[in-house]
């Protein structure tokens, strides 16, 4: 059993509603620690790693660790549907279902039904990046934009000093370039240099998270995954982790 409450809901509208355009269903785990969900997309291409603290919360109480299956289109549908004066209430029931209530002006209960979802722990521990940068996440999303109009992929690169976002197409090119000093680039670690290509077609739903925090922090290596993180200190942090597209 578990009951979590939260006297504004504007961490949820800010994740879920995300989280659902990359996955469909996921398994959300409540425990003394928070909120949680990791889960890969059905193509195997990228992941989701989100957590909530419980002292996000105003009210938090589980027994032991509670594991929730769910739909994730049917719980936006209920997401949209608080507004910000709304206490939202998230609980456990007896009826394999889990309840989802908002109080305001009057009281709305919704209710989802669990799902038996079977999914293996992404080996994402495994990863080990050979670089590390922290931008502002305007910055991401302009570049993100601007690829969007050239071609369907983007490449990153990185050497010590340096870290350049490009991509060509056939009539047309374009290109961020950030050095070490520069007001947008907040932080950069790397020791040699490394390339690789991502698709925009996760990226452009990924960044939409740029709404959680002010920055974001990019980790991967050549040809090699990578993790696109926001993080909102004490509140929330979803972090996506993306497979490269490996050119012949």
């Amino acid at each position: 059993m578990f009951r979590l409450v939260m006297n504004n809901g504007d961490l949820l509208k800010k994740s879920i509603p995300i989280i659902s355009e990359i996955i469909d269903e996921g398994v959300f785990k409540v425990s003394q620690n928070g909120l949680s969900l990791l889960s890969p997309d059905r193509t195997m291409v990228a992941v989701v790693d989100f957590n909530i603290p419980s002292s996000a919360f105003d009210e938090f109480s589980v027994e032991g660790v509670q594991e929730i299956g769910l739909n994730m289109s049917s719980l936006v549908d209920v997401i949209k549907r608080i507004k910000s004066t709304d206490k939202v209430i998230i609980q456990s029931g007896k009826d394999n279902r889990v309840s989802i209530n908002l109080e305001g002006n009057g009281k709305r209960k919704f209710k989802l039904s669990l799902l038996d979802i079977k999914t293996e722990k992404p080996p994402i521990d495994q990863l080990k990046f050979t670089c590390r940068i922290e931008l502002k996440s305007g910055l991401l999303e302009d570049a993100i934009a601007d690829a969007e109009i050239v071609a369907d992929s983007l490449v990153m690169q990185a050497s010590p000093g340096i870290f350049k976002i490009s991509t060509k197409g056939d009539i047309s090119s374009t290109e961020l370039e950030l050095r070490k000093g520069d007001e947008g680039l907040i932080n950069m670690e790397a020791a040699d240099a490394i390339r690789a290509r991502y698709p925009l077609e996760y990226l452009k739903k990924m960044i939409k998270a740029a709404k959680i925090s002010d920055n974001v922090t990019l980790e991967f290596g050549t040809d090699y995954p990578m993790t696109l993180g926001f993080v909102a200190v004490d509140k929330i942090s979803l972090r996506f982790i993306l497979a490269p597209r490996v050119e012949d």
